[in-house]
């Protein structure tokens, strides 16, 4: 008999949630309502009103008017959008964090940016912050930051960033410099009103909160000016040309608001269950560290690392008892590597070797914690035995 599926991955994608399954039904089914929004006949006009409709609703959600919201295809598209749109605009350098996710890190570096360390808990240091934005490159025009972009809440960890904090040091040390947030993580357990509030750019993915995968947005306020990515038809104001996707549009909506309107019970729910996960394992499982303090990550976040244990055979061993989890490791060339995240907070290799990413979301229950709590400890014990 196969074993009880018990999910513990909601960091890399959740499940659709049914208001969204609901809402992208009649896009999806075939009724009439399949037309390209962009046309001008009746069926076109109604698939329309529903992008409008959509657009209004996230817009409510996020704080910003409807017309700064840009839909992409995903969070990779918005993250690359904010960053390689605002300097191939307006010149000058991009800045970010070490823990970035690499859809945000890898345009950085792509444009010789500046990375920012953290500290011990994925915190951004203010200090070293502070001099990217006064200190240039010696290269005239690109001396000036142009995009400084820094998480809401990292996706390995869970650490939310002081973005209120960063966002005023912005201002003071580079007043014409605009500040990019990747939510995407965040969504699912911040009010992104607020985490958008002092921000100029801002991106979400769908499927990271019961929306359907291949749907995003970027939050471009108005007034920043940002070079297209794709050029075409001239969709989204000229900023995102391509069909739109109608369906993924409005399950994107419908899950944000049901999101957003269930944040405050699913945050105490999801949060009690996710601290008996780790005060049990803490208790159960020797040598098992908390990677993040609870009080500075959000709710589903259960990051570990596990001494004298290697992931991907930890991971082996959770799936062939049902329990899907992932870790903050890749195996690249035969070795296995800590993740960018993990050596940025000067987790020792040794340690980061035995990461185990469990998050939690809407969907999780009781039981899952049950399940996690027979299965995980005795994977940990096994392992340690062969060894």
């Amino acid at each position: 008999m196969a074993p009880t599926s018990t999910y513990l991955d909601h960091a890399a994608t959740t499940p659709l949630r049914p208001e969204a399954r609901a809402a992208m039904a009649p896009f999806v089914d075939g009724d009439g309502s399949y037309a390209n929004p962009s046309g001008g006949h009746a069926l076109a006009r109604a698939a329309r009103k529903a992008v409008d409709d959509a657009r209004e609703s996230v817009a409510d959600v996020l704080g910003c008017a409807p017309g700064e919201v840009v839909f992409t295809s995903g969070g990779t598209e918005a993250d690359n959008h904010a960053v390689l749109g605002a300097v191939r605009r307006g010149g000058g350098r991009a800045v970010c964090t070490t823990i970035e996710h690499h859809a945000v890190l890898h345009p950085v570096e792509h444009l010789g940016g500046r990375l920012v360390e953290v500290d011990a808990a994925g915190v951004v240091d203010l200090v070293e912050l502070e001099a990217a934005l006064v200190t240039g490159d010696g290269d005239g025009g690109g001396d000036r930051v142009r995009v400084v972009s820094v998480m809401a809440a990292n996706n390995e960890v869970g650490t939310i960033q002081p973005l209120l904090r960063v966002t005023r040091l912005v201002s003071k040390r580079a007043p014409d410099a605009y500040v990019h947030t990747d939510a995407v993580q965040g969504a699912a357990w911040l009010d992104l009103a607020l985490v958008a509030k002092h921000c100029h750019l801002m991106s979400i993915s769908a499927h990271k909160f019961g929306g359907p995968k291949g749907v995003g947005a970027l939050v471009v306020r108005d007034g920043v000016e940002l070079e297209p990515l794709l050029f075409g038809g001239g969709q989204e104001r000229d900023r995102r040309s391509g069909t739109h996707n109608v369906a993924g549009i409005v399950g994107l909506a419908s899950a944000l608001v049901a999101t957003a309107s269930q944040r405050e019970d699913a945050d105490t729910r999801v949060r009690a269950l996710r601290d008996r996960l780790l005060d049990e394992l803490l208790a159960r499982v020797p040598g098992l560290h908390e990677t993040v303090p609870r009080d500075a990550k959000v709710a589903g976040a259960a990051h570990v690392c596990v001494e004298g244990v290697e992931s991907e055979a930890l991971l082996y061993l959770l799936e062939r008892e049902g329990v899907y989890a992932s870790a903050a490791s890749s195996c690249a060339s035969g070795a296995m590597e800590p993740s960018h995240v993990l050596q940025a907070m000067g987790v020792p290799k040794e340690l980061a070797a035995g990461a185990l990413r469990l998050t939690l979301g809407f969907a999780s229950t009781d039981a899952d914690i049950d399940r996690a709590l027979d299965v995980v400890p005795a994977a940990v014990a096994h392992l340690r035995r062969e060894r």
